[in-house]
């Protein structure tokens, strides 16, 4: 019996940087349904939804023929979100996409979801890509990601690590770092787990993937080539337009 995988993407209207940014127009569309529609194209997932605290988001995404589950807005992060959700939803993975990204390449949920259907003794599995430059390295916003012999993390971090002790940051080697790429697939027992569990390094470095390796569950990552581009602030938007009017 085949496996039922459902991609939920989480979508609140309140951000300190760029409140009701789901709905902000790119090219057109409100920027929750490029992420949407790219979500649909993954072959390996069954079904899509919309997660959000916003009735306008909501039918913003049902008027586009999507379907959108309503969440609390008390709940802390993401995967908090998708296990309120999965809680009600018929399925064996969830695949947590990031609602920000409207550039959003299908083929990484498709390797990811692969990956953890082929290591039955992982809890989690989540993309990585090499560090592209120095920037990337130290910026605080950016999570980096330390493996272990079987590609499975041991730590993740917004600090450059591993720390390159003989060379000064200047010259740190930016392809010997690993990135993380925030999308998550999860097993079910997982998400029921999750919200019942506590993390003391999650809310040190504000990074919930933390709460897995704390926890003794096994995160399982997926070489990706893939760099996505968040929305993160308004002007981001006109980059994100310039990339698909090339594409186009």
């Amino acid at each position: 019996m085949s496996e039922l995988i459902v991609g939920m993407i989480p979508a609140r209207w309140a951000s300190s940087r760029f409140p009701g940014k789901p709905l902000a127009p790119i090219a057109g569309r409100p920027m929750i349904l490029h992420v949407l529609a790219a979500a649909q194209r993954a072959r390996r997932l069954d079904a899509v939804r919309v997660l959000t605290d916003d009735e306008r988001i909501a039918e913003v995404v049902r008027a586009a023929g999507g379907t959108a589950m309503m969440t609390a807005p008390e709940l802390p992060s993401g995967t908090d979100r998708l296990a309120a959700a999965a809680a009600t939803e018929p399925g064996d993975l969830f695949v947590n996409i990031q609602g920000d990204e409207p550039l959003l390449d299908p083929l990484v949920i498709d390797v990811t979801v692969e990956a953890l259907l082929e290591q039955p003794d992982a809890a989690v599995a989540t993309p990585v890509r090499p560090a592209r430059n120095l920037e990337e390295v130290l910026e605080p916003n950016s999570a980096k990601v330390v493996l272990d012999r079987n590609d499975r993390a041991i730590y993740f971090s917004r600090a450059p690590i591993p720390w390159q002790r003989e060379r000064e940051p200047a010259a740190f080697r930016p392809e010997e770092f690993l990135l993380h790429v925030g999308l998550y697939v999860y097993r079910r027992e997982v998400l029921e787990q999750f919200s019942r569990l506590q993390s003391r390094l999650e809310q040190l470095e504000r990074l919930e993937q933390l709460r897995f390796i704390e926890n003794g569950l096994s995160v399982l990552t997926v070489p990706v080539d893939y760099a996505p581009l968040g929305v993160d602030v308004p002007g981001d938007i006109a980059r994100v337009e310039t990339i698909m009017r090339n594409q186009a």
